[in-house]
Order: C-alpha cells, then structure tokens, then sequence
C-alpha cells in the first residue's frame, strides 16, 4: 500500500509563498500524483496533478499561483504556491488518483500539512 507524508506547511503573511513537499512511497515512477485542500467546513479541492512523464494539470482554485514538479530520485513530489491569499488557508494532502484526479485514490489520506494565511 502506498504511504504518503505532507510537509513544508505553516503561517505565511498574505502574498508569501510556500512549498510543499509530499513524500511517495511504492512504485513512484509509475504513480500520478496530485496535491488537494481541504479548508474548513469544505469539501476537498484538486489543486494540481503531476504524470508519470511530467505532465501537469491545474484545477481552478489556485490557477496561475502553483507550481508541481517531482523528483524520481527522491520519491518526492512538490507544490510551489505564490501569492498566497486568506482563502488559501487549509490542511494541503496529496495523493496517487487511480483514474479521474478527483476519483480514487490509491492511498489513505495522510495528515496533511496544514497552511495558514495571515491577513
């Protein structure tokens, strides 16, 4: 069974950045992989999605603002925010999609790195 393990959260002031990290256990080379958030009292969003082959895919709400990438070498997959709003703030997961990346999950959802927005 896959494992998955979230790092890289915290408090940053409106318009600062983080990275996130997401550590992969298993066949990573194989897997997609995709970063999620969950802000309070919400359903879980895609953020962004990476390919076995580097291709990626952005959902909507934080469009233009992040950045995925992964490291093969590491078993790693990242996400780089910029401009970080308020409404930004949630608990960031990733995961392996099995299908569709809002569908199945290969993984247990982990504990997720939480992200705080200071106004």
């Amino acid at each position: 069974q896959v494992q998955l393990v979230e790092s890289g959260g915290g408090v940053v002031q409106t318009g600062g950045s983080l990275k996130l990290s997401c550590s992969v256990s298993g066949a990573f080379s194989a897997y997609h992989v995709g970063w999620y958030r969950q802000p309070p009292l919400t359903e879980r969003e895609f953020v962004a999605g990476i390919r076995p082959n580097g291709e990626t895919k952005y959902g909507n709400v934080m469009k233009g603002r992040t950045t995925i990438s992964r490291d093969g070498a590491k078993n790693m997959a990242y996400l780089q925010m910029t401009n970080l709003q308020p409404e930004d703030s949630a608990v960031y997961y990733c995961n392996v999609p099995t299908g569709s990346w809002e569908g199945g999950f290969l993984g247990p959802w982990g504990l997720g790195t939480q992200v705080t927005v200071a106004s």
